[in-house]
């Protein structure tokens, strides 16, 4: 065998090693969650909320409505006064497992707030719901990421 082809063969040997730990920390790497932070648009158009980090959760706001209004609905009365625009609908959303989140979320619909849910279902996909009796009741709809 010439000194050309066992130079070849040795470092076919001694890469096969190398080749097989870089796949098996390629497959091992946890998959990073996916970005739920961005601009979400309701899927009737009437509304966006801007969802961004705060502390170790997620939280939303109303950044866009179709037809601007006050906060008329909140139990609060010293709140119904004030307009939608900028008050925080998504609340403490802390990981709950891939890409899901659990928290609270506000209804300036009926005023209440509930133990929300929140589940990105697609890149460009976020699922909302607000639920009741413990998690067993839950009511909401798909978001399409605006930006």
């Amino acid at each position: 065998m010439s000194v050309l082809k066992r130079g070849l063969r040795a470092a076919a040997i001694l890469s096969a090693p190398v080749v097989i730990a870089a796949a098996v920390l390629v497959t091992t790497q946890p998959a990073a969650a996916a970005d739920a932070k961005g601009v979400w648009a309701r899927p009737s158009g009437t509304s966006r909320i801007q969802i961004s980090s705060c502390g170790k959760a997620l939280c939303g706001k109303l950044v866009w409505l179709k037809n601007p209004r006050k906060d008329d609905k909140n139990p609060d009365k010293s709140k119904r006064d004030r307009p939608l625009l900028g008050v925080q609908t998504v609340i403490n959303m802390v990981p709950s497992g891939d890409d899901s989140w659990k928290g609270k979320v506000y209804n300036a619909e009926d005023g209440k707030t509930y133990k929300g849910v929140m589940e990105l279902t697609a890149p460009n996909k976020l699922k909302l719901e607000g639920c009741v009796l413990g998690g067993l009741i839950c009511k909401g709809e798909t978001w399409n990421r605006y930006r």
